[in-house]
């Protein structure tokens, strides 16, 4: 199979799709969310599609699909309209809907294939399977023909208890370029779904021992759940035990083995219980397949049939929520991370995900409660490390410095301490404990010399007025590894201008300024040294600007400020260096193309 063929192919038939929902520079119009508005009034038919599109390029699909309806319904002869309302019906999972006006697509021969893919697969789901074989024979598409539609009749004749037939489908993928391994793992999920249990073992004994296949959690899921039914549950937990080894910090696969160790041979149920089940599988293994080749929206729709195929099927709900999440819909992710089992193994890892998406949200009392309380039941390094940067994040430092403790105690990799390391010494010092800090710093700065780790201390000795020609280095080294950060702009040119270097500190702190134009602690630092490079016009402009905006550094004092913009400085800032070693340090900085942006 050419995967890039393929790929194409899919995109034919989701192309409306794809061209409305990747769009992410729009006009700002005047649209409010469905909560705020109301479809109760009767636009017309121009009017309702526009606030469709409106939707549609907001990624509001709930209301997008609402309003194209409002479209439809009143002008029903509009195929571009009708293809976009099914494709955005079925990516939020409302196939039974979608298959209404799939249906008129068709009457309408609109010639999509994925009108037909969406009518065979509700009538998959239904049990309707000699229907649904007739439709998916309907698609023309070579490339559904290759995959698709194979993988998915498999699963139709096995619902017929067409053994033979079942088998014949898969075979067509065995030999095509690339698809050898999901034809074995489904081949071995067939014969287990039809309990042909000697079969099925041998070709999940070829999987696990193939070094080159790649198990993941729903697969060692399904064969695991094999060997406790099949009276094997010491083996079992015996490959849990080596996948636990090499994933120590995956909670998917612990959660997973800690059922296991539970789990009864007459009390277990067989995952792949229906046809319908399988469908599910294949659905998502296409979605899957093709997830990594930043072609999200394949992997989109098919994730959503595969969800309605089987509600109850956590992995892909996870997947489907992750795709939500790179399309910044984050409130569409957690009500699917909700909709996961308390009893599932997936549910921490999507409650987790939950709460970080809260945290993207700037929703950091309800990230700090769900935290907190699935703390309760798992011990786990990251919740410890989310709590302490919410914390922190909210200036609450004492009460980060102790989550970083016990995110520092549980972390077994010493490679990783840094970042702990280095978030608990910014903690300690915004808290005022400034020895600790440096300490906790230190530490840092000894595994990984990282631009944040530099920059922080470095800035830090500067404003202390202690080992200036080390702290001068280390911002330097900082500003070569990510001359770009606004942060380490700012620290640049504020060590420049406290070493009496006024003219040369402006650049990068008239960069600072541009890159992040809302810190109130780089206005006053940009004032400063135009007040010693005789701008005193605009350093008074600078520190008014900074008292009218909000400080998260902590640092800068109002009545100072006000102070300056009344008297000016009087005073040049004195530091005690080697010269001749700042001199060298000055030529070590990398010459950069300030015209680009981040």
């Amino acid at each position: 199979m050419n995967k890039k063929i393929f790929i194409s192919g899919l995109l034919i038939s989701t192309a409306i799709f794809v061209s409305c929902s990747q769009i992410t520079k729009h006009p700002s119009f005047p649209y409010k969310a469905a909560e705020k508005q109301s479809l109760s009034y009767e636009p017309n038919v121009y009017g309702a599609y526009l606030s469709g599109r409106i939707a549609h390029l907001r990624k509001d699909f709930n209301n997008a699909a609402k309003y194209y309806q409002v479209a439809f319904d009143k002008d029903p002869s509009t195929p571009k309209l009708i293809d976009q309302l099914y494709l955005l019906l079925a990516s939020q999972g409302k196939i039974d809907e979608a298959y209404k006006y799939a249906q008129k697509a068709i009457e309408q021969n609109t010639n999509n294939n994925f009108a037909h893919m969406l009518i065979a697969t509700k009538q998959l789901h239904d049990g309707q399977h000699s229907l649904s074989i007739k439709n998916f024979n309907n698609i023309d598409e070579p490339i559904y023909i290759s995959l698709v539609v194979p993988m998915l009749n498999t699963w139709n004749y096995a619902g017929l208890n067409n053994h033979k037939k079942a088998f014949s489908e898969l075979e067509k993928i065995k030999n095509q370029d690339g698809l050898l391994p999901i034809y074995t793992l489904h081949k071995a999920m067939l014969h287990d779904f039809l309990g042909q249990n000697r079969e099925a073992a041998e070709i999940y004994h070829q999987i696990l021992t193939d070094k080159n296949s790649e198990l993941s959690v729903r697969m060692l899921e399904i064969i695991t759940n094999f060997y406790v039914r099949t009276g094997q549950k010491d083996k079992a937990l015996a490959i849990m035990d080596t996948t636990i080894n090499n994933h120590a910090l995956d909670s998917l696969l612990t959660n997973l083995r800690l059922r296991l160790k539970k789990a009864d041979k007459n009390s277990t149920k067989p995952i792949l219980s229906s046809a319908q089940v399988g469908a599910a599988e294949a659905l998502f293994t296409i979605a899957s397949t093709f997830r990594y080749d930043d072609i999200i929206d394949i992997a989109h729709m098919f994730t959503a049939l595969a969800v309605y195929m089987n509600p109850q099927y956590s992995t892909a709900k996870v997947l489907m929520a992750d795709i939500y999440e790179v399309r910044e819909m984050y409130n569409e992710a957690n009500n699917l991370y909700d909709s996961i089992n308390p009893k599932d193994i997936a549910y921490y890892a999507a409650q987790f995900k939950k709460a970080r998406n809260l945290i993207k949200q700037e929703d950091y009392e309800n990230a700090e409660q769900l935290l907190k309380k699935l703390n309760k039941d798992y011990d786990d390094l990251q919740i410890y490390m989310e709590l302490g940067d919410i914390l922190r994040i909210n200036n609450r430092f004492n009460e980060a410095i102790k989550y970083y403790d016990k995110a520092i105690a549980k972390t077994k990799n010493p490679v990783n301490l840094w970042v702990l390391y280095y978030a608990k010494g910014v903690s300690q010092e915004r808290a005022g404990l400034w020895d600790d800090a440096e300490n906790t710093l230190l530490k840092a700065y000894k595994i990984k010399q990282h631009y944040l780790v530099l920059n922080h201390l470095g800035y830090s000795w500067i404003r202390q007025k202690q080992n200036i020609d080390e702290a001068f280095d280390m911002i330097v080294n900082a500003y070569n590894q990510a001359p770009f950060d606004p942060s380490i702009n700012d620290s640049l040119g504020f060590a420049l201008y406290n070493l009496g270097y006024y003219a040369m500190s402006i650049p990068y702190l008239e960069r600072a300024a541009e890159l992040f134009p809302s810190s109130a602690i780089i206005s006053s630092h940009l004032g400063d040294a135009y007040w010693f490079a005789h701008r005193k016009n605009e350093a008074k402009f600078q520190w008014q600007h900074a008292l009218k905006l909000k400080d998260d550094s902590g640092e800068l004092n109002i009545d100072d400020t006000k102070n300056k913009i009344e008297n000016g400085l009087i005073s040049e800032p004195t530091l005690t260096y080697n010269k001749e070693k700042i001199e060298e340090t000055i030529k070590k900085i990398k010459k950069q193309n300030h015209s680009r942006r981040l």
